[in-house]
């Protein structure tokens, strides 16, 4: 506690005398995170337009205020906004997710130094909870400044922070904080009745978090609920019959100012570990799919070796790409198979031999396919795997094998080491033709100063 406090200290964050008494929540999200990510090594852009396209460079799934002031939709299809982003001279990107992941690292890392571990709960990529219990109430707004400042100054990346009493209400808090990102300061907190009240009132019902697009048109053409404010009208026998059950009545408790949605813990061992995306185009060819599931079961068995587990079970699905009456195209029914292991295992090699077996089982021939993802479960500690009496020690010692590769490929990246089953042209990629560069985990990549 004493090292938090000389942090806090050095950055304004005091922690008062008083503390401990009270229950406050904050949550800090990032502004346009991707595109923020982007915009950190290019200045240039600064308050200029800025998309960040989804896989294989399909939809928009980050726009900063400027596009949006242009009309560029969130989640529309690229090809639909390009003739606009071309008018407006709009910047656009690939993802860029080893950018994305090492900034949101640094965020939710500068966030546990300046609350602690205990006190943050990360989200999500982008956003965090924070308990304030620490903090006198008098002071909240202030608080809240100095860790939006601090963030900025040691990542670079623009936060918005929303505070109340429940987890629920600080959502509220934060996107009436990004509505009017100037006149707030990018902070807004609620810590009177006459505040909530008012921010309640000001807050469309499918601007509540958890309430969701379908719930909310339900509950404005059936029960004439138009805002947050109108649901805290309503009871909890209401809500566990029209938002879903229990869920619902936390929903409502918390809206209402009673905490029903408690801090959790980081999961760090993962019960599942899966890996997945879309392929570059359409893919027919077997061996094309063969390739992207090995590929697929390597980066999920680093991913299991990494938490000290192996799995039992490996499940493989694919999707396959189906044309309508007109000339477009969607998404079949995800395709999917598993096979349970005769002993747990986390060697890539044990599982990519099962993966590629599956997809024998899945493929149809003269099908075209749009995706395909490996999951594995079943999840055991590594450290029960009995070896084996009848086989040679050299093979009882893959696990030595695999952390070998393992610290080559981190080492030099782009996966120098590989099974020859992954392939070596890859021609079923991801595209991501606008990709900036990995300035934060590739030397080659490093933004060059001059």
């Amino acid at each position: 506690m004493m090292e938090i406090e000389c942090i806090l200290n050095k950055h304004g964050l005091k922690v008062p005398p008083s503390a401990g008494r009270g229950g406050m929540y904050a949550i800090v999200d990032c502004n346009s995170f991707y595109c923020s990510c982007e915009r950190l090594f290019m200045p240039h852009l600064d308050n200029k337009p800025v998309v960040v396209l989804s896989n294989n460079d399909g939809c928009i799934i980050s726009r900063t205020d400027e596009a949006k002031a242009f009309g560029v939709e969130m989640a529309g299809p690229y090809f639909l906004a390009k003739p606009l982003i071309e008018k407006y001279n709009i910047a656009t990107f690939s993802s860029n997710y080893n950018l994305y992941g090492d900034l949101s690292w640094r965020v939710m890392e500068t966030l546990r130094i300046l609350i602690g571990k205990e006190n943050v709960e990360v989200y999500s990529v982008d956003e965090a909870f924070l308990n304030l219990d620490e903090f006198c109430n008098s002071n909240l707004q202030e608080t809240g400044l100095r860790i939006r400042e601090t963030v900025e100054e040691w990542t670079g990346i623009k936060v918005s922070v929303g505070v109340a009493p429940t987890k629920v209400l600080s959502k509220v808090a934060n996107h009436l904080a990004k509505k009017n990102k100037i006149a707030t300061q990018c902070v807004v907190v609620l810590d009177t009745k006459e505040k909530i009240a008012k921010a309640l009132q000001d807050t469309p019902i499918g601007e509540v978090w958890g309430v969701g697009r379908q719930y909310a048109q339900k509950l404005i053409e059936l029960n004439a609920v138009f805002t947050a404010f109108d649901l805290t009208k309503k009871t909890a026998e209401w809500a566990h019959k029209n938002l879903g059950g229990v869920v619902g009545v936390r929903l409502l408790k918390e809206l209402k100012g009673e905490p029903a949605n408690e801090m959790k813990q980081e999961l760090t061992i993962k019960k599942m570990i899966a890996t997945t995306r879309m392929f570059g185009s359409p893919v027919k060819n077997i061996d094309d799919i063969k390739e992207a599931v090995a590929t697929y079961t390597s980066k999920a068995a680093e991913k299991l070796r990494r938490q000290h587990s192996a799995a039992t079970i490996i499940s493989v699905f694919v999707v396959p790409r189906e044309q309508t009456h007109t000339t477009h195209f969607r998404h079949g029914p995800t395709i999917s198979s598993y096979v349970t292991l005769p002993v747990a295992t986390s060697a890539t090699n044990e599982l990519i031999k099962p993966a590629v077996q599956l997809v024998d089982k899945l493929f149809e021939k003269g099908r075209l396919y749009k995706k395909a993802g490996v999951l594995l479960s079943g999840l055991v500690p590594d450290t029960t795997i009995q070896g084996n009496l009848f086989v040679t020690e050299a093979t009882n010692n893959k696990r030595l094998l695999m952390s070998m590769i393992d610290n080559v490929n981190f080492a030099m990246r782009n996966d120098v080491v590989k099974f020859a089953a992954s392939g070596t042209t890859r021609d079923w990629k991801m595209r991501q033709e606008l990709r900036s560069p990995r300035y934060t985990s590739r030397w080659n990549e490093m933004k060059e100063v001059h």
